[in-house]
């Protein structure tokens, strides 16, 4: 036998009957969270051309993906997410449909560079695109659906943190910081690391308050006050009315009654050049990365050739389900209610029960082993099973209740409620 055989890839994995079962439950959840919300589900290809995600358009580092060939030499990708293929449909076959346009999906996405930490190379991203439109209120009709999707998977205890990319594009010009620092600066501000912030900024020839702004954006998230105490100092405009886009937003969440579950972080500057306005994270305990991300990004459409504001939100299925476990909440299991068992003359009876129990809504198992009653009795203790329906012939039916142990008499009409 070869060694691999029997073994996974790394970053890759079994769900197995339980983890499974909660996965789709929590799918079916989300799901039903975009649907009542007018978000219309897509599904797009596993695989796609490289060029979709390419450094050409500025959107996916290469070393992130899985790359393979087709048979005429084109490379082709495991897509690494799901915001750039609803880009590309929404500029080629949604091209023309009005204004705003609403998507959602669910799906598997691939990453080779996400093992660690609880991540894996293939995990599933459910999300929404709200796209054709610029507001305050679609950023926080967004968000919104991202709490109640949270919400809907039975976590309570999670918090949203809200950003703006162009307020650290603003202030970055303002403080006359050169082209080639500023990456360098958003990556040291989004790992919150106050001292290569400090490094960096030491030296440039920056006003003293501005200086000290800059130093404090890794610490800069709260409430409200942090943007009334922020506006104090910067002057220019794009950062100004990067707040006040803030500002906004949290009144219309606040008109939703979802103000307990967001705050602002300032300091938070995801990729500037994906992003281009609100960004947000959502994060609970027990997970150690974020269980959602989302932004707008006006500028990622454009690319697939339409001009088209967006902006949307994926959440980890996989982080959901880890961080579930690891605040021990309740999660409803797979289970068989009754197990169906029959001799020769009951066994066209049998198959109408069976039927009639499915329709009320009951998983019910069909014995096919042909065991002894004893031996059927073990097995549905082994199994958790409730009871056990035994259909003797075309009239008598026994009803076994494991856990008691009684058993009773009964008729198919009674079985069934008809």
């Amino acid at each position: 036998m070869s060694k691999w055989k029997i073994y996974t890839p790394e970053g890759v994995q079994d769900i197995l009957f339980e983890e499974c079962y909660l996965k789709r439950n929590l799918e079916d959840k989300i799901r039903d969270i975009f649907r009542a919300s007018g978000y219309f589900e897509v599904e797009t290809p596993t695989i796609e051309f490289y060029d979709v995600f390419s450094n050409d358009t500025g959107l996916t580092p290469q070393e992130t993906m899985f790359k393979f060939f087709d048979q005429q030499g084109r490379i082709l990708v495991l897509r690494p997410e799901m915001t750039i293929p609803v880009a590309r449909l929404l500029a080629t076959k949604y091209r023309d449909i009005p204004s705003p346009v609403r998507f959602s999906y669910i799906g598997n996405t691939f990453k080779y560079n996400e093992l660690g930490g609880g991540k894996q190379k293939e995990f599933t991203q459910a999300g929404i695109e709200l796209t054709g439109i610029n507001s305050p209120e679609a950023d926080a009709e967004v968000i919104a659906t991202a709490i109640n999707a949270v919400k809907a998977t039975g976590l309570e205890s999670f918090q949203i943190d809200i950003g703006q990319v162009e307020f650290f594009k603003g202030l970055m010009e303002e403080a006359g910081i050169q082209p080639q620092d500023v990456e360098q600066m958003r990556v040291l501000i989004d790992r919150k690391d106050f001292l290569g912030v400090e490094e960096l900024v030491k030296g440039q020839n920056i006003r003293d308050d501005l200086k000290e702004l800059i130093l404090s954006l890794p610490g800069l998230f709260g409430s409200t006050d942090v943007i009334d105490r922020v506006e104090k100092i910067t002057v220019n405009k794009r950062s100004i009315d990067a707040l006040e886009n803030i500002r906004k937003v949290l009144e219309i969440l606040d008109d939703y009654g979802l103000s307990k579950y967001v705050s602002v972080d300032l300091g938070m500057v995801q990729s500037i050049n994906y992003y281009t306005g609100i960004i947000f994270r959502g994060f609970t305990y027990g997970a150690g990365f974020p269980i959602l991300s989302g932004g707008r990004y006006d500028g990622v459409v454009e690319k697939f050739g339409k001009n088209c504001p967006a902006i949307g939100f994926s959440l980890g299925i996989n982080m959901i389900m880890m961080a579930l476990d690891r605040q021990k909440l309740i999660c409803v299991k797979p289970k068989i209610d009754s197990l169906v068992c029959y001799g020769k003359e009951g066994r066209k009876l049998a198959f109408n029960v069976w039927d009639e129990l499915k329709k009320q809504g009951l998983a019910v198992e069909m014995d096919v082993c042909g065991q002894s009653m004893e031996d059927i009795k073990a097995y549905a203790k082994s199994k958790g099973i409730g009871g056990i329906i035994n259909i003797k012939d075309s009239e008598n039916i026994e009803i076994f209740n494991i856990e008691t142990g009684e058993a009773s008499t009964t008729t198919f009409s009674e079985l069934t409620k008809k």
